[in-house]
């Protein structure tokens, strides 16, 4: 008793040492030129222009006779949805898609906010940029800027923008919402160069914020998207307000990180380990590495030769929505690979599934999406941001279905001004997209707190 009592004292005293001791750093980085050919010379075009999405009976017709000459592939005998995209209901789907799905339908509801584009470094950023139609007397609407991941797109957060623009509490904030598309996703531009990552990403973004006049802001993101708004911290933390994000896998794993694997499951308090993490983390082998080489294939690909299987996906539709909801399915339940269906219109309608597919299809932006991986893992492990910890205020929702369970300390390893970290009743990894009440709901309880904290302080 005595020996272990002595053990968690030495290894709390490592831990809070290694904590303190990180010293404030800002990132880094430098204006780009990721148009075709080299720079034009003057100044940059800052203009913006409404951009409206469309389609026309060309872009139906192609596509009609595309999925008309799938071939398709029989699944495996009690397969479902454990090698893939099960082809059964695969077809399913592809006959809704066919026959029902109402794509002008779903243009005009994309319409339904104001979308723009602004060249910026050399491509054009497609956003979206939604007013509130009331604000309270005495205040004013809070800047939101909201980051999109792989394979999501700025629809991902239809669902959620109306809840924060027009809430209907009367104590809650009302924001004013930015939601851009990176360059090579949707409507975005795809860089004509290599080399643009997250960090490129965010500095546009910065560039994007300060075009439409915001000088300081808060940031939201998930999958990529947490990245990026990681990133934007980093560079500017006195622009950025308070960071939210809804993802944060370790991104350089350190000492307390290995100790808390070795040794949380014997002294989960030690570390402050749930319940939750528990269940979430042990068997270390099965939880922490079979299960992430079973989902992380793509990764591979897409971080070595996009290009290759990505001409694939740009020239089959019915190709193209099985790699891309394949991943609404898992990412969102783990359990959904053992359903014959994959469990995708549980959580999701087959519109809102089948409109972010077309948002690829009618952009051609798979290849370019998948080049984002090689941009980020190409340049090794060990880039400068992810050796930077991060001290802009930051609120963590920790939805149970996520692809990698990340526990509170592991989160503050990173973020060291941790203002909220909220244990999520429900939700995957496309939590905006499922739950768009619950991260309503986390977002302005850490933004009220964030600015509660600097009233105090004026």
């Amino acid at each position: 008793m005595f020996t272990e009592l002595l053990v968690c004292l030495l290894i709390g005293g490592l831990i809070c040492f290694l904590v303190q001791r990180s010293r404030k750093q800002v990132l880094k980085t430098e204006d780009g030129w990721w148009g075709p050919g080299a720079p034009p010379d003057g100044g940059e075009d800052v203009t913006i222009y409404p951009f409206k999405v469309s389609t026309s009976d060309k872009e139906l017709e192609d596509l009609y006779t595309r999925i008309d000459q799938t071939r398709p592939v029989p699944s495996l005998e009690d397969s479902q949805f454990n090698y893939g995209f099960n082809s059964q209901y695969l077809q399913k789907v592809v006959s809704y898609w066919r026959h029902d799905f109402d794509w002008r339908g779903q243009v005009d509801k994309l319409n339904q906010y104001s979308h723009f584009k602004t060249n910026i470094e050399g491509v054009n950023i497609h956003y979206l940029h939604v007013k509130p139609k009331k604000v309270p007397v005495g205040s004013a609407a809070i800047p939101l800027i909201m980051v999109h991941g792989w394979p999501g797109s700025f629809y991902e957060f239809y669902g959620l923008i109306p809840l924060l623009t027009e809430p209907t509490e009367p104590h809650d904030l009302v924001f004013e919402v930015v939601c851009p598309s990176i360059p090579g996703y949707g409507f975005s531009e795809a860089p004509h160069k290599k080399g643009f990552d997250s960090v490129c990403a965010a500095h546009i973004f910065h560039k994007l914020m300060r075009r439409l006049g915001f000088q300081q802001f808060y940031a939201h993101g998930g999958d990529w998207g947490w990245l990026v708004t990681t990133n934007m911290a980093q560079l500017q933390p006195k622009t950025v307000r308070g960071l939210h994000v809804n993802f944060a896998p370790p991104s350089k794993p350190g000492l307390p990180l290995a100790l808390s694997v070795m040794l949380g499951n014997r002294f989960p308090k030690l570390f402050g380990f749930t319940d939750m993490d528990v269940q979430r983390l042990y068997p270390c082998m099965d939880k922490l590495v079979v299960e992430t080489i079973k989902e992380s294939g793509y990764m591979h690909i897409q971080a070595t030769k996009p290009d290759t299987v990505g001409r694939g996906l740009n020239d089959s539709p019915v190709g193209l929505a099985a790699y891309i909801l394949e991943k609404f399915s898992t990412w969102t339940s783990r359990d959904f690979r053992n359903l014959e269906d994959g469990g995708l219109t549980r959580k999701f309608s087959l519109d809102d599934l089948l409109t972010n597919v077309m948002i690829y299809w009618t952009s051609g932006c798979i290849v370019s999406s998948m080049r984002f991986y090689k941009e980020n893992f190409g340049k090794g492990l060990n880039a400068p941001h992810s050796k930077m910890t991060v001290f802009v205020p930051t609120g963590f929702a920790c939805f149970p279905n996520e692809l990698m369970h990340t526990p509170k300390l592991w989160v503050k390893q990173k973020y060291r001004n941790l203002v909220t970290f909220t244990p999520m009743a429900r939700g995957g990894h496309f939590a905006a997209m499922e739950e768009p009440q619950l991260m309503a709901e986390d977002i302005q309880k850490f933004i009220k707190l964030v600015e509660k904290k600097k009233k105090k302080q004026q």
